[in-house]
């Protein structure tokens, strides 16, 4: 007898064959995969406590999403038709958010992903440019328990942002405002208690460390600045050494690599560089070399003013995994969109069809996404001894069928809609469209309540306005 029998599907194992099974059976036991294989096959070997038919629908791994904003959810296009909406995020985040904010926004975004289908993530504990909410580990605290509340897993980055210091920040309680300064030794200790308090213990959320890309191509870093600059990098990155975490960094482009290795030493195979576009063939090499992995988000904005030479890298053997960048101010954590956006995108640079064949882009967000977050071992394919993370989409829709190829259904018609039922270690977190672990409407009703008050907060009003040249124009 397992816990559950997932049976009479088709399955994209993503295993080292990458097998497809057209009807195929799941056996989940404590946890983990007991046994794939053939539907008439694990039935005559296995009774379940739980059965789910698995007809009609598509059973794969749960997607990854390697990069992040925590906060956007609530600030979703707000300003981002006048371009104030990095310092509406900048002036939220760090002195108009109360703990209540940071919860509401967790619990709507979790709850977007596990609708979704995306069952691992990475997300940064802020944004803008590096705004983190790291002057109290209690706004963390409160992401933490609601991320945990609706089951996914998720690593949250936390760490110092940028300088100058000391940095303002504000409290509020009962509606006053209490401002007060913060130091980069400040915002070290509080991420250093959050990543020993949420990652101390197995757990599906955790906490790692995230450090400010330094930018030289923008200006030159050298004498009293650089020596600034290394001790930030180093005290930052011997707190992800010491505790074995992973370590990541935001908005690399040409030149900032070869910088992190060169003048800070921070790179290697537990570091994660997101957007990274532009990179020389030296620092493709110095990626090689150090074993350092590449998180591309080609639905960014990052992507539309430079490419991330994915083929290059893949070529050269590097680790590259999918993220969205979500999901302020234009984009969502639907990693169906960033998959298809992802072949379309390099296809087009290189006009050429045969660019990032359907099947790469599924590994990108499946068993080699677990690999450039450490956890391929456990996670990333449907095979015996792994963690029973596996989502069913529901192919009996016009767009998805008729039910043959059911890779190509999956990379190229399937959106985030179509995910019909979630596993988180062998628990059903969502079953028919239904989310179980928590009630959806109060999450929606939060966020909402939550958004509002953050906006009447900071005074936020009129960026919800449509700016000139919203309609009828080529360009705002």
């Amino acid at each position: 007898m397992v816990d559950v029998l997932i049976s009479g599907g088709a399955i994209v194992t993503m295993d080292p064959m990458r097998r497809i099974l057209e009807d195929g059976a799941i056996a989940v036991e404590k946890g983990r995969i007991l046994d794939v294989g053939p539907s008439e096959e694990i039935a005559a070997n296995y009774s379940a406590d739980t059965v789910i038919d698995a007809s009609r629908k598509i059973a794969m791994p749960g997607l990854f999403d390697g990069h992040s904003h925590a906060g956007h959810g609530l600030l979703k296009s707000l300003g981002m038709h006048n371009e104030l909406w990095y310092k509406a995020c900048e002036d939220v985040y760090s002195q108009g958010s109360t703990e209540e904010f940071w919860e509401a926004e967790a619990l709507l975004t979790a709850t977007e992903r596990l609708r979704f289908g995306v069952t691992c993530s990475l997300t940064f504990f802020g944004g803008g440019d590096s705004v983190m909410r790291t002057d109290d580990p209690a706004y963390g605290d409160k992401h933490c328990e609601a991320v945990r509340r609706v089951g996914i897993r998720e690593y949250l980055a936390v760490g110092p942002r940028r300088p100058p210091f000391p940095r303002r920040y504000a409290s509020w309680e009962k509606g006053e405002r209490w401002e007060y300064e913060v130091s980069f030794e400040d915002q070290l200790r509080v991420s250093e208690a959050l990543v020993e308090r949420w990652s101390k213990e197995e757990g599906r959320v955790r906490v790692c460390m995230m450090l400010p890309t330094s930018h030289p191509e923008h200006r030159p870093i050298e004498g009293k600045e650089l020596k600034e600059e290394r001790y930030r990098a180093q005290a930052t990155r011997e707190i992800s050494r010491k505790h074995g975490v992973l370590f990541t960094q935001d908005g690399h482009t040409k030149g900032t690599v070869k910088f992190a290795h060169e003048e800070l030493d921070i790179l290697g195979p537990d570091a994660l560089l997101s957007h990274s576009t532009d990179l020389t063939d030296e620092e493709i090499e110095i990626c090689k070399r150090t074993g350092t992995r590449i998180v591309h988000n080609p639905s960014a904005v990052a992507s539309m003013t430079a490419r991330c030479p994915v083929p290059e890298l893949l070529n050269s053997g590097v680790t590259v995994m999918l993220g969205s960048d979500a999901s302020a101010p234009d984009r969502s954590f639907d990693m169906f969109r960033h998959m298809f956006q992802c072949m379309r995108y390099h296809r087009r640079h290189y006009r050429d069809s045969r660019v990032l064949p359907a099947g790469k882009v599924l590994e990108m967000a499946t068993i080699d996404a677990a690999r450039a977050m450490g956890l391929d071992q456990e996670l990333g394919s449907i095979e015996a001894g792994k963690r029973a993370d596996i989502i069913l989409i529901d192919a009996y829709r016009p767009h998805l069928y008729p039910l043959n190829m059911a890779a190509d259904r999956v990379a190229y018609y399937a959106n985030g809609n179509d995910v019909d039922t979630v596993l988180v270690d062998g628990e059903i977190l969502m079953e028919d469209r239904v989310v179980k672990t928590v009630d959806e409407a109060e999450v929606l009703e939060m966020a909402q309540r939550e958004t509002e008050a953050a906006i009447d907060r900071n005074d936020l009003r009129h960026l919800l306005d449509y700016t000139a040249g919203y309609w009828g124009r080529s360009r705002y």
